[in-house]
């Protein structure tokens, strides 16, 4: 399948893995195909985020990504519904970095690709570009770009999704912006 993605989606790929090496991940992440993406200035990709958000628009989504990494990956809605049942997301994170180190609830405890020297991708990295595949197979276009990276992080349930539909991007709103009315592209 990568031999399918444009130069652009190797490089969002390829920079989701340093992302993680970066963030001590024992895997990648879909957050880090996020944090991949909006570090890919001039791409479609790049170019949707940047017309629906702005400077430090994005600064705001790195931050929200981290946040909910240090959360151990639950959403701001999940930690809303926990903090409604009187539980303190924020507190339990703090009482366990106290304990075990700051970041400790982040990464997947049952990847063991990290013993080989190489990151794996998770299952929902995988499942970003699975679907990166079939949006881009559906709009009968030839190459996976990362224009159909960002439109697979925006269709999923999950942190970026919601992280992303925070800062006004949504499937919806990209697609919008990348393909308006009609078929003219973007870019």
């Amino acid at each position: 399948m990568f031999e399918r993605f444009t130069k652009d989606a190797r490089a969002v790929v390829t920079g989701a893995v340093e992302h993680a090496e970066r963030g001590g991940g024992r895997s990648v992440d879909a957050e880090h195909l996020v944090l991949a993406l909006l570090d890919r200035e001039g791409s479609r990709a790049f170019f949707a985020l940047a017309s629906l958000g702005g400077g430090e628009w994005l600064e705001s989504v790195r931050r929200a990504l981290g946040e909910a990494r240090r959360r151990g990956g639950l959403s701001q809605a999940e930690a809303d519904a926990l903090a409604g049942l009187g539980i303190d997301v924020a507190e339990i994170v703090a009482r366990v970095e106290e304990a075990h180190g700051v970041g400790v609830l982040a990464g997947d405890p049952k990847d063991r690709g990290w013993w080989s020297g190489r990151r794996s991708f998770s299952r929902g990295a995988k499942d970003v570009l699975e679907r990166a595949l079939r949006i881009a197979v559906a709009r009968k276009d030839r190459h996976i770009g990362d224009e159909h990276i960002l439109l697979a992080l925006t269709s999923r349930p999950g942190v970026p999704a919601e992280v992303l539909a925070d800062h006004g991007v949504t499937y919806e709103a990209v697609t919008r912006v990348l393909y308006g009315g009609g078929e003219a592209k973007a870019g």
